[in-house]
């Protein structure tokens, strides 16, 4: 991976916004990644659940299915574009232009790693666990879910991405309206947070299946 800012990576809107040293944790807190690629000059964007360790920042893996057309893509070793965003709050402005988002967000470019040098089974099944871990914190194999069998690790693809490029934007704080620190101007400014509530969500509930109702839903 270079450590220069090449052209397809440079951030050009709102360059100040480019926050190279935040890529690794949006990344690690991301759920899930919008993948692009072109097949016959035809663009697709497909959301994938995916995995990234800080501790590898030279790879990141998709999960999906063997035969699906971005497999296949990957297996001919095209490239691929790979984008996360997390949403942080929704921005309201006094004028409608300045109406925005607090986000974090990546943008990934690279290709498949070779069939032959991806990792053996036993290690995609730690990948594949460590997976669930990062999207259902404290969840262990053997006491929250049954072991993962060989059959299941045949039936999907865990395909890792050699980082070539990757870039970084974060927006934070309030409106920037020329009157939205105004008191006595019309309408209203402000942030409203965006807060994800899943990280807690998963105590031990053994023997029981459950659903987590959203924030603010009413009981």
């Amino acid at each position: 991976m270079t450590s220069a800012t090449p052209a397809r990576s440079r951030i050009r809107i709102h360059a100040e916004r480019s926050a190279p040293s935040e890529v690794t944790q949006v990344l690690a807190t991301g759920l899930v990644a919008h993948v692009g690629f072109a097949v016959d000059g035809q663009p697709y964007v497909i959301p994938m659940t995916y995995h990234f360790d800080p501790d590898d920042p030279t790879r990141l893996y998709l999960h999906g299915a063997h035969h699906s057309r971005l497999m296949q893509h990957l297996d001919a070793g095209e490239p691929v574009c790979v984008e996360v965003t997390i949403v942080d709050g929704l921005v309201y402005s006094r004028t409608a232009l300045y109406h925005s988002v607090n986000y974090r967000s990546a943008v990934v470019f690279g290709r498949a790693v070779p069939a032959e040098l991806r990792p053996p089974p036993a290690a995609q099944r730690a990948l594949l666990e460590a997976m669930i871990g990062r999207y259902y914190p404290g969840r262990i194999p053997g006491r929250d879910y049954e072991p993962i069998p060989d059959v299941h690790m045949v039936a999907t693809a865990f395909v890792p991405l050699e980082i070539e490029e990757w870039s970084a934007k974060v927006r934070r704080g309030g409106p920037k309206g020329p009157r939205d620190e105004d008191p006595t101007a019309p309408g209203s400014a402000g942030v409203v947070p965006v807060v994800g509530a899943h990280a807690d969500a998963f105590a031990a509930s053994p023997g029981r299946a459950r659903t987590m109702a959203p924030p603010g839903a009413a009981a």
